[in-house]
Parts: structure tokens; sequence; C-alpha cells
């Protein structure tokens, strides 16, 4: 069984976002070994400069990295990355074992992005679209897409 790690930084604070993330959770138990990976926020000042902000940034890339799985499929959600459909989304969780990789971690970053030691670690780069989403609302739509993922490849009804 496929395992999927979906890596994030910060925590979900409100509950609805967290009872969602727990039903998909659920329904994707059945599919494969599902985790979520949450990790801290680099704090930094209330109005960070440029400087500032690349510290948050290369901080928070260290931490991502030293969660990635040796050999794992790695997809990184960058707002420059490739927008993909969902079945494109399934074709890509599919091919993970054709590629000799034994999971699948996908990666949310911080407020400011991910670092480029990061974006050079995945193996594709994927965006959700142009319209910018709070992080907590782009963790429950992943955690949607990667069930949706799953019904797609095993011809399951929930995808129309």
């Amino acid at each position: 069984m496929l395992s999927v790690n979906l890596i994030c930084i910060g925590k979900l604070k409100e509950k609805y976002w967290t009872e969602a993330v727990k039903e998909y959770s659920k329904r994707l138990s059945a599919f494969c070994k599902f985790s979520i990976t949450e990790l801290s926020e680099y704090r930094t000042v209330a109005e960070p400069n440029v400087k500032q902000i690349e510290t948050v940034i290369k901080e928070e890339g260290k931490s991502i990295i030293s969660r990635l799985r040796p050999n794992s499929l790695v997809i990184g959600m960058c707002i420059e990355g490739k927008i993909i459909s969902s079945e494109e989304l399934s074709e890509l969780m599919d091919s993970a074992p054709l590629r000799g990789k034994s999971s699948v971690d996908l990666i949310i970053g911080g407020s400011y992005g991910l670092s480029d030691e990061v974006k050079s670690r995945c193996d594709c780069r994927i965006s959700m679209g142009r319209m910018t989403f709070p992080h907590q609302l782009a963790r429950v739509m992943l955690c949607e897409q990667i069930y949706r993922a799953f019904q797609i490849s095993t011809g399951g009804k929930y995808h129309k």
C-alpha cells in the first residue's frame, strides 16, 4: 500500500478545518497509509523585511527537507507550479511506484512559500490555480484532491 504524507508548515486552528481533514484522512485509509506532518512556523516580527523573510523561508525549508522520505515522490505546492487537473494528479500519484518510489510526500509551505532548496528537491511542483487560498483551506482542498485522485484511479463513483 502506497504511503502518502502531507507535510505542512503551521497547524490547523479552527475545529471545522480539523474535522474536514479528519474526514478525508479516514476516507484515505482505504487507499493508502495517509499521514500529515505539521511543522512549526518560523517566528519573525510582525512586519518582516526582505532579509527576515528570506530567513523564514530558509529555516522552514530546512524543517521540510528533514521530513522528506528518501524514496519518495516529492510534490511541492507552489504558486508558480503547473496547474493540473484532478485526473492528472491521479496519474501522477499512480506513477510513483512505476518510478520506483514507495511513497509520496506533498508539501504545503509557509505563508512566504518554499525555499529554493525545497523546490529543487521536488520531483514536480503543482499549483492550485492562480487564486490565493488560506493555508488551512489549501490543506483541506489538497486532502480532498488526494482522495479524489484515488477514487479516479480505482474507478470510484466519487469523481464525476
